[in-house]
């Protein structure tokens, strides 16, 4: 494990980053694998309260796959590989990569509770955004998509940090 805190951080998000990056070029099972192997190497070199973490990370991946299901059900969102019955395997990888660092790299924004609502609704539409302009989905109705999008993350993003602050208390800094 590392020990310095920052180090630790700044391994987080740069995981984080090219994890996300590999699932929007190569959208597949492949890509859901290395993310898989980082997800590992999170445990291994970043996680400090594993089990707690691992359970975080697993009811969060489940929530994230389940709005991005809805959003490919009602048509908010479309895949580039055919109609989507369930969230693709490597949409699954970038929300398991991405709830580890709510407790990381980006728990600073949990110190300020208004951060999660201002941010949330600008970044959580841009990264769909960046994806379907690398084409691994598209926005079928760029406004009306963007803005569903916006209010998903605005409801999904603090509450993902309300869970943590509650149930997984032990996992705040």
């Amino acid at each position: 494990m590392i020990r310095s805190e920052t180090a630790r951080n700044v391994l987080n998000f740069a995981c984080f980053q090219v994890g996300w990056l590999i699932c929007v070029l190569y959208p597949g099972l492949l890509a859901a694998g290395l993310v898989l192997l980082f997800l590992v190497a999170h445990f291994v070199l970043v996680s400090q309260k594993r089990f707690s973490e691992l359970q975080f990370i697993g009811l969060g991946t489940v929530v994230g796959a389940a709005l991005d299901l809805l959003w490919f059900r009602t048509g908010i969102l479309a895949s580039t590989q055919g109609e989507v019955v369930l969230t693709p395997p490597w949409l699954v990888a970038i929300w398991a990569i991405f709830m580890t660092t709510l407790s990381h790299s980006l728990n600073w924004i949990s110190r300020r509770v208004w951060l999660a609502f201002v941010l949330a609704p600008m970044a959580g539409p841009f990264a769909y955004w960046s994806a379907s302009k690398l084409g691994a989905v598209t926005l079928p109705e760029l406004i009306p998509s963007l803005l569903a999008l916006a209010l998903g993350w605005l409801v999904v993003f603090p509450l993902l940090l309300f869970l943590r602050k509650s149930l997984y208390p032990e996992l705040q800094p």
